[in-house]
């Protein structure tokens, strides 16, 4: 008797034991799921075409806009659908708007054409050089104010970062941490994108991007006000470690969790002087006139003018 012959395999059924052990079938799955890096490459080499072309959508409505999509390939050399899909694509962006063409004479069958124009979003996309502008202005102010007159601009310009956060800060009260947090969330909604955390016996904090450090690298009054301004928003001594404007990865400044050296928003007056150690057991109480401050010694610290010290910094 006759064993009957297994069934073929229907085109596509992986699971027949001649297509599960085929070698095509297990490199095509291999290939499934691990693209591998030459499939990578093509991919951001097609990607940065892409830019490449919609960058050069936006310069031809600039200099020629209103344009319909057909003006546009015939510009670029390229296919009228590959342009639409570009203009789609950028009109979802919110970078381009169109509206119906005029069109001089008869209009033809089809649906109506439309022209594209950029939007301020649009132009936002172009170069600028706002920086070199903000340096040429303040340039001009040093020239006629002197560089005074560039520091109180970068004070008053350092204490509008914090001054939304005055009432937190206030309730915050002598928590350190919490004032961090506070300046933190400040800073991150002015664009500088901060964060914090704890390190050892102190908080870190960090600004990770800088607005104006274009500006800052010229005008170094910039930090070191934005600096002082922070230690007296926490109220605290703060030492800054690092700025992108010195060319750093970003700005980094250390806040101790004691040791505070100057008075925080809303507190009475400034911080009392370092406590007077209390005499020795047993010793006699001292008669006669005030004795004069003695010489600093390994047991006495240095007494610090306060009124004196720069905000942000350790007295020496």
């Amino acid at each position: 008797m006759k064993t009957a012959a297994p069934p073929s395999p229907r085109a596509g059924d992986r699971t027949h034991p001649a297509v599960a052990e085929s070698p095509a079938i297990r490199t095509a799955a291999t290939t499934d799921t691990c693209a591998g890096p030459a499939a990578e490459d093509r991919r951001r080499t097609r990607d940065a075409a892409e830019r490449r072309t919609r960058d050069a959508v936006v310069n031809e409505l600039l200099a020629g806009g209103p344009l319909t999509a057909v003006d546009l390939a015939r510009r670029l050399e390229l296919t009228t659908a590959g342009v639409r899909r570009h203009l789609d694509q950028l009109e979802a962006d919110g970078a381009v708007r169109s509206r119906a063409a005029h069109h001089a004479g008869p209009r033809g069958r089809g649906r109506p054409a439309r022209a594209y124009v950029l939007t301020e979003a649009g132009r936002a996309r172009l170069p600028h050089r706002y920086d070199d502008l903000a340096v040429q202005a303040l340039d001009f102010l040093a020239e006629q104010g002197g560089q005074q007159a560039v520091e109180h601009f970068a004070r008053r310009r350092a204490e509008a970062l914090v001054e939304p956060v005055r009432a937190e800060l206030a309730a915050a009260g002598a928590d350190v941490s919490e004032r961090v947090r506070i300046v933190a969330r400040a800073l991150t909604g002015q664009g500088y994108a901060a964060s914090s955390q704890q390190i050892g016996v102190g908080q870190q904090l960090c600004q990770h991007h800088c607005p104006v450090a274009h500006v800052a690298a010229r005008f170094p009054q910039f930090c070191e006000q934005e600096s002082a301004v922070l230690a007296a928003a926490l109220g605290t001594y703060a030492q800054r470690l690092a700025t992108i404007a010195r060319g750093d990865s970003f700005c980094t400044t250390f806040v101790p969790l004691s040791g505070r050296t100057g008075p925080a928003p809303g507190d009475a007056g400034p911080a009392a002087g370092p406590p007077v150690p209390p005499p020795a057991t047993g010793s006699p109480p001292a008669t006669g006139p005030a004795p004069t401050d003695p010489a600093p010694t390994d047991l006495q610290p240095a007494r610090t003018d306060r009124s004196t010290a720069v905000p942000g910094r350790i007295a020496p």
